[in-house]
């Protein structure tokens, strides 16, 4: 059992930058691949960035690429999401969540356990 919690989303410019954090509960953390997924008003949940249990691979949605980045601390159970160039599209709540396969993926259904979220808003 992995549980998660998700911390740093707020209200932000247009340009500007938001690190989340996800703290994970459990011992066997680093044997989880972890992504981050997002879903604003009206829209279906979808992916944003993944990273495999041993930070080998990475894995982006493409309007993110170059904006955002996944990194890991197994030592401290941590995963983080940085956030630069912040637009308004990017306004969503932001889900962290663990797939115990290990390698990370794009898809929703690969995720076995899902933290609470946190809103990320974006102004003008």
């Amino acid at each position: 059992q992995v549980q998660l919690v998700e911390s740093g989303g707020g209200l932000v410019q247009a340009g500007g930058s938001l690190r989340l954090s996800c703290a994970a509960s459990g011992r066997t953390f680093g044997r989880y691949a972890m992504g981050w997924f997002r879903q604003a008003p009206g829209k279906e949940r979808e992916f944003v960035a993944a990273i495999s249990w041993n930070d080998s691979n990475t894995y982006y949605l493409d309007s993110v690429k170059g904006r955002f980045t996944i990194s890991r601390d197994n030592a401290k159970n941590l995963v983080y999401l940085q956030m630069y160039s912040l637009k308004l599209e990017d306004t969503a709540v932001y889900y962290c969540a663990a797939d115990r396969w290990g390698v990370g993926s794009d898809s929703r259904e690969r995720y076995d356990y899902w933290g609470q979220g946190t809103q990320v808003t974006v102004s003008s």
